[in-house]
């Protein structure tokens, strides 16, 4: 019963680490040069601060992943892990929030700012920030998850004393 217990947090920090991953790899390759009125421009990930911050905080977000999954189960650091995946969970959910923010102003523009939309002109673009984005969102609803799970095995004893 107890090795079932311990491979549900590991499968889910692995898939954690996986979805971390993939969203800095989609969202690093993520650029398209476009030409408008005889002006070439290229959209690229550093070019808007969120987005930077968004692949910061997915490789933090990995290498604390990484980090558990090698840490040993004896270890003092182990006490910290649920402080850990609040902040971490927090962190995913920021970043997730405000990369989707820009996003959409990418795709639909805001006409009370005069912000045209960009994503007609390079869809490449638009397309690996989104992929990028449902990799972070998985990441983030797995963080979540883990959380969940680490309160439950923290509160669980709490809950169960018969008086």
């Amino acid at each position: 019963m107890t090795k079932t217990k311990g491979i549900f947090p590991i499968l889910l920090r692995l898939l954690a680490l996986g979805a971390t991953v993939a969203a800095i790899v989609v969202m690093v390759t993520s650029h398209q040069s476009a030409e408008v009125l005889n002006l070439t421009f290229t959209a690229k990930y550093n070019n808007e601060p969120v987005f930077v911050f968004f692949v910061i905080a997915e490789a933090i977000a990995g290498g604390y992943s990484l980090l558990v999954l090698v840490l040993s189960a004896k270890s003092f650091l182990w006490r910290l892990i649920i402080i850990s995946d609040v902040i971490v969970t927090v962190l995913l959910t920021s970043t997730i929030s405000a990369a989707l923010a820009i996003a959409r102003v990418g795709k639909q523009g805001n006409s009370h700012a005069g912000w045209l939309p960009i994503c007609g002109q390079v869809p490449k673009f638009c397309d690996h920030v989104t992929g990028a984005l449902v990799s972070g969102f998985a990441a983030a609803i797995i963080y979540l998850l883990l959380l969940l799970y680490s309160l439950h095995a923290v509160l669980s004893p709490v809950f169960s004393v018969n008086p």
